[in-house]
């Protein structure tokens, strides 16, 4: 196989990133975009590009086969964020449909270079319904659970099970609150970041009692993410194989705890790449090929 994941843990085969110079531009583009995508700060293009080219080297080390998703002038900054615009099925891509206006015309752009990777398009979020990357979580091979945010809606769902209706058993609605707003970056991936089949990094407190216990009840251990680096989104992990995953440095008590885990963690500078846009390692990435 090409394609295809049905895991957030297993070992990754091939990814998709954005470097950004294909996104951020130059200093002059950032200086007049980072407000309008209300990002909390103005990020240093050098640094960025510094912070990235770090992050990639980590990857490089696991990952083979690593894509760059290229330029394009109907995209922003956000483009960046390679995981929100589409998913990865064993039958093909599905495009989804941004919450957020600016990033409109991301997933046709990813659309059309996974069509010159010669990956099919098994179908698109339209209409009324929207979905973002960052609401679905695998939990296990034929379940998904999907956030209702500012992001994602009930309508985003409905189209998804429609598309994976012989691909995924069930699918779970997990309404998540107002938080800092509808402007804010808030997705269920945000409070819930999967290292291995029976462990996940969690922040409980913005998480719905029902969705907890059902993490619980299927046996998955949960390290809870202090209040002192939820903010530094030490929620945000990226597991490139079960137990060995990808954190933003800044976070040393939930990293502490996941190596008393077992769990192999790297670190890397993300202020100027991740923080002040909203978008950690997960976010920086599109999983191509996972392997269970």
């Amino acid at each position: 196989m090409k394609y295809g994941c049905r895991s957030e843990t297993g070992p990754i085969k091939s990814i998709l990133l954005k470097h950004p110079k294909d996104a951020f531009y130059n200093q002059e583009y950032v200086n007049a975009n980072w407000k309008d995508l209300n990002y909390i700060g103005c990020p240093d293009y050098e640094t960025v590009v510094k912070e990235f080219d770090a992050f990639a080297a980590l990857l490089k080390k696991d990952v083979s086969d690593i894509h760059f998703l290229p330029e394009n002038s109907k995209t922003g900054m956000d483009s960046i964020y390679t995981h929100d615009p589409v998913l990865i099925t064993e039958k093909g891509a599905i495009l989804c449909n941004m919450g957020k206006n600016q990033r409109q015309e991301e997933p046709s752009a990813m659309g059309q270079y996974f069509t010159e990777l010669d990956i099919p398009i098994l179908g698109s979020i339209s209409g009324a319904g929207r979905l973002e990357g960052g609401d679905v979580v695998w939990l296990d091979e034929r379940t998904l659970a999907v956030g209702l945010t500012y992001r994602s809606n009930a309508e985003g769902i409905r189209r998804l099970k429609e598309l994976t209706a012989d691909i995924v058993e069930d699918i779970l609605p997990v309404p998540l609150p107002h938080w800092n707003g509808k402007n804010d970056c808030f997705h269920l991936m945000s409070i819930i970041s999967p290292v291995d089949n029976d462990l996940a990094v969690v922040y409980s407190r913005l998480m719905p009692v029902f969705f907890r216990e059902m993490l619980v009840s299927r046996g998955i251990r949960l390290i809870e993410v202090p209040d002192s680096e939820y903010g530094s989104m030490g929620c945000n992990v990226l597991a490139i194989a079960p137990r060995k995953c990808i954190v933003i440095s800044g976070n040393p008590l939930t990293k502490k705890m996941l190596e008393k885990s077992g769990v192999e963690v790297f670190d890397f500078n993300g202020e100027n790449l991740c923080l002040k846009g909203g978008g950690g390692p997960t976010c920086l990435t599109r999983p191509i090929l996972r392997t269970c």
